[in-house]
Order: structure tokens, then sequence, then C-alpha cells
């Protein structure tokens, strides 16, 4: 299943357009990830210098994903996206108002590399189990190997209709 399949799935109303924020660390694998869902050339990533836009349209559907610099001076920026967001993918801004309710979908990346910590360890140190306001998920995945993406992808997908009813 690609990401047009997963996009048909997630498709309610026709012109539905879904915004995502990609936040996270730096050299955390967001726009590895991004490239890996865009189906693109993940061979030649340089950090990214303020953001990144993929839209894909599949019959009426519109998939906006932001992948936005991880670096700290970028980091308070942040916030000039976070407006009609519908997936939030970093737990440490569930308390800015303007995501309230928002689903958070967390990719543990990098599974592919043995000193990764697993998910669990992960939802553990971020205390996911105490998130009371909104559905989450955390995902081991590799965006090297694309391992793991298309799970987090059926969530979201899953979650965002759940919001829209």
């Amino acid at each position: 299943m690609g990401l047009l399949s997963i996009l048909r799935k997630l498709k309610s109303t026709p012109d539905q357009e879904v915004r995502i924020l990609l936040l996270g660390l730096d050299n955390g694998g967001k726009t590895t990830l991004l490239k890996q869902l865009a189906s693109e050339d993940i061979s030649h990533i340089t950090p990214t210098q303020g953001f990144n836009i993929k839209s894909v349209q599949s019959q009426g559907f519109k998939l906006n994903v932001w992948d936005i610099g991880g670096q700290r001076k970028i980091r308070p920026y942040w916030r000039n996206y976070f407006e009609n967001t519908d997936v939030l993918e970093l737990a440490e801004l569930l308390d800015e108002e303007k995501l309230s309710g928002v689903p958070v979908l967390i990719f543990a990346n990098k599974q592919d590399l043995l000193t990764a910590a697993p998910a669990s360890e992960i939802a553990e140190g971020l205390n996911l189990h105490t998130i009371r306001d909104r559905v989450w998920q955390i995902q081991s995945c590799s965006a090297l190997t694309g391992e793991g993406v298309q799970d987090g992808m059926n969530w979201l997908c899953k979650s965002v209709n759940a919001k829209k009813k």
C-alpha cells in the first residue's frame, strides 16, 4: 500500500486538505521521512535551513506536509506554523493552545541503528501515558529503510478522519 492508497483512505470529502507539521530535533530524520513519504530519492539529504513543504494530490485530496528545521535557533519560529494544523508530531508542544486536541504521532526513528532507543523507552521518557486530551501514537520506524513509516501513516489516517467527524 503506497501513500496514494493511504490518502484515499483518509479522504472523506472532495477537496479536503490535511496539514501535517513534521517537527523534531536537529538531525532526527524529518526530511528523510518526508522524502520517503513522497517516494523521492533519499541518498542526498542536507540539514533543513528553514522548511520544506511537500504536497500530494489524489482524487481531490491534498496532503500538505511541512518539514520544519530542528536547529535550536529555528525552534522559536515553530509556533508560526501551528494554525490550522491537523496532525502534530512532537510531544513537547502539547501545551500550545492552538494545537489543543490535535492528534500526536511520534516516529521513533532510526530504529535501523543498534544504538536506537526502543519506542517503549521513548514513550516512557516522554510520559506519553499521561496524555489524556488527545489521541497519540508512538511508531518505531526507519525513515532510511521505510520500515514502520506505513504503519504510522495508517494510524494518522484513522485519527484525522475520527477528529474531523
